[in-house]
């Protein structure tokens, strides 16, 4: 017997490789990226090697919490800016899993319903999300959000840590 699947061992594998692609065309960090299916199982993932030990939580993070909510990472982060209560709320509900910053990005099939969510770590986090919403779209599905930040290139981790790239 086999069960249905939303999102085909395929399909996460044209993600997983072209969304890598995409970061070292880029000449990004090293990434790691995981995609789930709707349920929240994990389909497929890889790590570059120098990517941290803490990528795959962080990468898985921002892709659960896209499933979770119903929106991308980016749309949480923006819509809880403002509301650190619910944010810490949502946090202890999500035993920690919740990344609320770019890089989870929903993956949706022809009829716009979410079939699984991406998430990918190791860059800044407008970076990872530009890797994640090309490598969707390459791979013949949509994506939520469908464009990346029009400034992704311009996001830079030494603004945010002195001393790094």
């Amino acid at each position: 017997m086999r069960l249905q699947t939303s999102l085909p061992l395929e399909k996460a594998t044209v993600i997983v490789d072209e969304a890598l692609r995409l970061g070292r065309a880029e000449d990004l960090l090293p990434l790691t990226v995981v995609v789930l299916d709707a349920g929240g199982k994990i389909i497929a993932v890889k790590c570059e090697d120098g990517s941290g030990v803490m990528r795959f939580d962080v990468a898985f993070g921002k892709a659960w919490g896209a499933l979770g909510m119903g929106i991308s990472s980016r749309l949480i982060r923006d819509r809880l800016a403002n509301r650190p209560t619910f944010q810490n709320a949502l946090a202890a509900a999500a035993d920690g899993r919740l990344i609320p910053v770019p890089g989870g990005v929903l993956v949706r099939d022809d009829n716009d319903i979410t079939i699984g969510a991406v998430g990918i770590s190791g860059d800044t986090s407008d970076k990872d999300e530009y890797c994640a919403i090309l490598a969707i779209q390459t791979a013949g599905l949509g994506s939520e959000p469908a464009a990346p930040d029009p400034a992704w290139r311009d996001s830079s981790l030494s603004d945010h840590y002195p001393g790094s790239r």
